[in-house]
């Protein structure tokens, strides 16, 4: 394909402006915290969520669905107040395909634990000083996290392995990002969205390869990072707002 740059982020503007609207909610994973209000339960909503988010739309948000439904639909209450009696009601099968009951339980767990030390999942993200993304950020949120050698700690992906970890980066959308558009969130008020990258997954790297703003081939985190070079370039205070343009791209099938 042979846009200029120029034509590229101008198509880029107008098909974020499209997508990032209330309707994109319906459809999205991002529906599941929409419920809520408190500050809390939208991140442990947001954050469950996104950590199945691969695979089947519509599946997606039917299994976050259950482990709603499996908390009471409150999140914050039933992680700061369950025992075990609550925990051994929860079915032993898979809830999401390969994030299963042990999985589930494993991050309760771990949510307790950071709650009891911060009000906010906010304050386990924060960025230093001298850091441009998230990629130190995300290293020490995991390492506080994954507080014990468990299988489900491959449900939250490694930057320094490489991963382009695009479920934490996509939690991290929903829960920086602030315009009055109503889909993203904006809670977190001590982390700047100018730190985002998009969401790497298949769909937004091969839409972005055939744009030609992305020429690495592995979906890495060497990608994110080439990506994000080129779209601060265009919204440097608010990279993130092109995943809502790359995913449009991707589900109008104009470059397929």
């Amino acid at each position: 394909m042979n846009l200029k740059e120029k034509d590229i982020f101008d198509l880029l503007n107008e098909k974020a402006e499209l997508y990032n609207s209330p309707d994109f909610i319906n459809d999205d994973p991002i529906q599941i915290p929409h419920r809520f209000s408190l500050k809390q339960d939208i991140e442990i909503a947001g954050f469950l969520s996104a950590s199945i988010a691969w695979g089947n739309r519509k599946s997606i948000i039917n299994d976050a669905n259950k482990m709603m439904e499996l908390m009471g639909n409150s999140p914050y209450d039933f992680v700061m107040n369950f025992i075990e009696s609550d925990l051994d009601k929860i079915p032993q099968k898979a809830i999401h395909r390969t994030f299963n009951h042990e999985d589930f339980i494993f991050f309760l767990r771990n949510f307790r634990r950071i709650y009891s030390q911060f009000e906010s999942l906010e304050d386990a993200f924060l960025i230093n000083e001298d850091e441009t993304n998230f990629y130190h950020s995300i290293e020490r949120f995991r390492n506080q996290f994954v507080s014990e050698q468990h299988r489900g700690q491959k449900h939250v992906s490694s930057p320094y392995k490489n991963s382009a970890s695009k479920r934490l980066i996509m939690f991290l959308r929903w829960m920086v990002r602030k315009d009055k558009k109503g889909v993203d969130f904006g809670i977190w008020e001590n982390i700047d969205a100018r730190f985002l990258s998009v969401p790497l997954d298949v769909h937004t790297a091969n839409i972005s390869r055939k744009l030609g703003i992305l020429t690495r081939k592995q979906n890495d985190w060497k990608a994110v990072e080439e990506l994000d070079l080129i779209l601060r370039k265009y919204n440097s205070a608010d990279p993130a707002i092109y995943d809502f343009a790359l995913f449009g791209l991707g589900v109008s099938k104009e470059f397929e």
